[in-house]
């Protein structure tokens, strides 16, 4: 059906007249707010009407529907939806792998080293690495509880005669 096969004006009309109805059981029920509320959207199709801004909105509800049936039907876009859900799971799972390489070189085991041509007589440097000297590892922190410095004098003498005689 095209939108010259459509008696638009009583259409609209009729819409605005039962918004209108229907503004006015608002009014009485639930107040004036209510009632001008609906009564605005009531207006809006006889508005469009005038405008001419139904046909407008009619070529772009065509359009969406055209879209919409297009994207469906079609296999040729269907392959496109596959190969976009191939990429993001491929980014995903190289996040993943990503993740994991750090939380292993934080740990202290080493990742596995990335193989990289030395350029004539060049020291070979990872891809990702900044060139730096050397540095020995940073020492190790003592347990929290080992940190802990005793608050009270009196409690150091206390745990004291108790390691002497064995209980502690």
């Amino acid at each position: 059906m095209s939108f010259d096969q459509i008696a638009w004006l009583p259409l609209c009309g009729g819409l605005t007249a039962v918004g209108l109805v229907l503004s006015f059981l608002a009014f009485r029920r639930r107040g004036a707010a209510s009632g001008l509320r609906l009564a605005a959207w009531s207006l809006i199709p006889v508005a469009a009407y005038l405008t001419g801004a139904l046909s407008t909105l009619w070529k772009m509800g065509t359009a969406a529907v055209g879209f919409v049936t297009g994207l469906v039907f079609s296999p040729t876009v269907w392959a496109g939806v596959a190969v976009t859900g191939l990429a993001v799971v491929l980014y995903l799972v190289s996040g993943v792998m990503l993740g994991r390489g750090a939380a292993r070189q934080r740990s202290g085991k080493k990742a596995a080293p990335e193989s990289v041509p030395e350029a004539a007589g060049a020291p070979a440097v990872s891809a990702g690495a900044p060139t730096q000297p050397n540095r020995p590892p940073l020492p190790r922190r003592r347990p929290a509880a080992a940190a802990a410095a005793p608050a009270d004098d009196d409690l150091s003498d206390i745990e004291e005669i108790l390691k002497r005689r064995g209980i502690s």
